[in-house]
């Protein structure tokens, strides 16, 4: 008897952005106490609502957002939004379910590896930047770069006056220079700063290792394989009741 072969499933497409949402919020407290600061209302939008939409508007409506304090919180509206968002998809990675604790930010992208796509987008939650542009040729540009990754700098607000990262006059960015710029949060990385020999933690993090991602960054500037732009839109990083309440009562 003949029998029909059935095609095994396609994989579903990779993520092209991944979204931080992982961290506790503690300057935030004690507004962070019962809601995560992703949430926390910003514009009469949730903080991390802004970043989300305009990653659809850019064409990258496939993400990943990692989760750890009040993850549930974030987990509901993340589903109950990509439900209405035309081309949208959001798969959430739920750190604090899994080990108790969030993996900080390179530790969360190694985790999130396996379903984020060759190259992709990563940007902090808590971080309002309405006019930031998430658009396809700025990864056309870095694709055909063969860097690692590429970072948007910003002017240096009060609470960070020493800034991050230098920027070189060839667009390379510099691990330690003065002057320094802040770092947005923004980038655009190639999975493979997230592997050997550049990161130890394993794709997929299966361990559960917190690692930050500054002492990768710097590790890749050394070798001239971070590029760099300043970003003069406005940006506000969301680290303070102080700060939220200024940004509620902009006009």
């Amino acid at each position: 008897m003949n029998r029909l072969a059935t095609a095994p499933a396609s994989p579903p497409p990779l993520a092209s952005a991944m979204v931080l949402a992982a961290g506790r919020g503690m300057r935030m407290r004690p507004l962070t106490d019962v809601t995560p600061k992703p949430l926390l209302p910003v514009q009469g939008k949730p903080l991390m609502q802004w970043p989300m939409e305009a990653l659809v508007a850019g064409g990258f409506g496939r993400m990943v957002v990692n989760t750890a304090w009040l993850g549930e919180q974030i987990d509901e509206h993340c589903a109950a939004w990509s439900r209405e968002q035309p081309g949208c998809d959001v798969t959430v990675s739920r750190e604090g379910a899994d080990f108790g604790y969030a993996l900080e930010t390179a530790g969360g992208i190694a985790r999130a590896l396996p379903l984020l796509a060759e190259v992709f987008w990563v940007l902090a939650s808590d971080v309002y930047a309405p006019d930031f542009n998430f658009s396809q040729a700025c990864v056309d540009r870095f694709k055909a770069s063969g860097l690692l990754g590429h970072i948007w700098l910003v002017p240096n607000p009060p609470h960070n006056p020493n800034g991050d990262f230098g920027l070189g006059a060839d667009g390379l960015a510099i691990g330690r220079a003065d002057p320094a710029w802040t770092f947005s949060t923004i980038g655009l990385y190639r999975r493979e700063l997230f592997e050997l020999p550049w990161c130890e933690v394993l794709p997929g993090n299966p361990q559960g290792t917190a690692e930050p991602l500054a002492p990768l960054l710097r590790r890749a500037m050394e070798a001239g394989m971070v590029s760099a732009e300043i970003y003069t839109g406005l940006w506000v990083d969301v680290g303070t009741p102080a700060r939220l309440e200024e940004l509620n009562h902009r006009g």
